[in-house]
């Protein structure tokens, strides 16, 4: 079963954003179907690690057009952005503390963040940028 599955009221109609953001949803699934085998060849760490490192990698790009296009909100979307990663940083470190990584807190972490953020300030961005 996925981690996070892709509902329509997460596009924004901008399609090489949708694009990315589906992306961003498959890979989440992908690491988490690996990790979930029981044959796993990847490791918690390594799932948070690549997820926290993949979104992050988006949050500079964008964030880089957002600074090169002076957007008026800028300050209130990196906030934002950095609430997602302190919360997942949150839960590597639940992990690295108790040895066990809880899915469904992850799952609402980053289903929330689809739903909410991209319809939200996602949506303004990129009305705004293009």
């Amino acid at each position: 079963m996925p981690l996070i599955e892709w509902r329509d009221d997460f596009s924004l109609g901008v399609p090489s954003i949708d694009y990315e953001h589906r992306e961003l949803i498959e890979l989440i699934n992908e690491l988490h179907a690996s990790l979930s085998r029981e044959d796993a060849d990847i490791t918690v760490e390594d799932f948070l690690g690549e997820i926290y490192a993949k979104i992050s990698a988006h949050f500079v790009l964008e964030e880089k057009m957002m600074r090169e296009k002076s957007y008026d909100q800028y300050t209130e979307h990196k906030a934002a952005r950095e609430r997602l990663l302190d919360g997942i940083r949150d839960i590597m470190e639940d992990y690295e503390d108790e040895g066990y990584l809880n899915e469904e807190a992850l799952a609402e972490h980053l289903r929330s963040w689809f739903t909410e953020h991209f319809k939200s300030m996602d949506a303004r961005l990129h009305k705004r940028l293009h």
